[in-house]
């Protein structure tokens, strides 16, 4: 296919170029004979069952152009790919083609409009990262810390004491009816008939043996020593996952790039995937969530763009920086995670699960690489 040589290819804006060219005749005609029977398997003609109509009366009921039509497209999906490669485009997405010249007889002319991946340029990300992990805030737990913690649990049971009692009362309305629970003021909404707030319990041994779950807390000391425990292990994960986040963002602030669209729609529509996930798992509709939030999908896809974007340069970024550290997944790790997701999602394509995977893997060694520069 010495005629892929011949395409023009033009940078066009936000990160996208321009593939323009003619593909012989001779290319589509290869195609001729799929395109008749694709056509021809739906039809049905007096005589013939559906499938089985000769070849002249499909021409003769479709039409030449339908046919060179489906013959163009076939050449262009054949041709498309080869092109991509033979000019070192490296396409994300899917490319719009439009065809500008289409005869019998004559070469097929087109363009194709797609987006690539964008050219990065990092900052000295190592330095950056040095820079961000002399500031990083200390993982120690202070004892307000914990008290903090064992206030908020004290508050917590009286607040659900409270209701408890309140659960258990009947109120009489001014029109005679009755109703059981909390009062409610006219307009259905529950009264705040909180008092100042009480003094919190002392803690006995007896008082923590009712909180929590049975058995969970045997006296004060054990009591307070899990709450210490419980506080440590979450503030070192929300510690190590700030940290991280201020490493990235300040990676990202002195990248420059031209970011794709298409990689911010991906984003997007993740995210609308996995919200549709999670409103599935509470049994909710997202049309249903939706109006009860008085928005449309394309109100929350503009107040996602920003967060979006954000992922879509994070990915970029990491990907970059795994390129220029030559870092690659661990091969017997990898294949270990992806037989472990494919017992657990029988239904998975392996081919997604891996990528997945070695996506996950591979940044996880680009953030681990960046915490390490002192």
């Amino acid at each position: 296919m010495d005629f892929i040589a011949t395409f023009t290819v033009t940078k066009e804006p936000d990160s996208q170029v321009k593939i323009e060219g003619e593909i012989p005749f001779s290319e589509l005609q290869k195609h001729r004979g799929k395109a008749i029977a694709e056509l021809g398997k739906n039809l049905e003609m007096p005589g013939f069952r559906k499938g089985s109509v000769p070849e002249k009366m499909i021409i003769a009921q479709v039409g030449e152009m339908a046919i060179l039509s489906d013959m163009a497209e076939r050449a262009l999906e054949e041709v498309y790919p080869i092109a991509l490669k033979e000019h070192k485009i490296d396409a994300i997405g899917y490319p719009k083609i439009s065809i500008t010249k289409i005869a019998p007889e004559n070469p097929l002319g087109f363009s194709a409009l797609v987006a690539v991946l964008p050219k990065i340029a990092l900052p000295d990300y190592k330095k950056v990262a040095k820079e961000m992990n002399a500031k990083r805030p200390s993982e120690e737990v202070t004892d307000d810390e914990v008290d903090a913690q064992i206030k908020d649990i004290l508050r917590q049971k009286l607040g659900y004491e409270r209701l408890q009692n309140k659960a258990g009362q009947t109120h009489t309305h001014a029109d005679g009816t009755v109703h059981e629970g909390p009062d409610h003021d006219e307009e259905g909404h529950e009264l705040e008939e909180e008092e100042a707030e009480q003094p919190l319990p002392e803690l006995t041994d007896e008082y923590v043996q009712t909180l929590g779950q049975a058995g969970q807390f045997a006296s004060v000391s054990d009591f307070k020593a899990k709450i210490r425990e419980h506080v440590e292990i979450q503030k070192k994960q929300d510690v190590a996952a700030s940290h991280r986040a201020q490493i990235t963002d300040a990676i990202i602030e002195k990248t420059q790039m031209e970011l794709p669209q298409v990689l911010v729609d991906t984003e997007i529509e993740q995210m609308f995937a996995q919200m549709n996930e999670d409103l599935s798992r509470a049994n909710l509709k997202m049309e249903d969530y939706l109006q009860h939030i008085k928005k449309t999908q394309e109100e929350l896809k503009k107040e996602w763009e920003p967060a979006a974007q954000k992922r879509a340069k994070l990915q970029l970024v990491l990907n970059e920086i795994a390129k220029m550290e030559k870092t690659e997944p661990d091969k017997a790790q990898l294949e270990a995670q992806v037989e472990q997701l494919l017992s657990q999602y029988k239904d998975a394509d392996e081919s997604r699960v891996r990528i997945y995977v070695a996506s996950v893997m591979q940044n996880e060694a680009v953030m681990k690489m960046l915490e390490e520069q002192k």
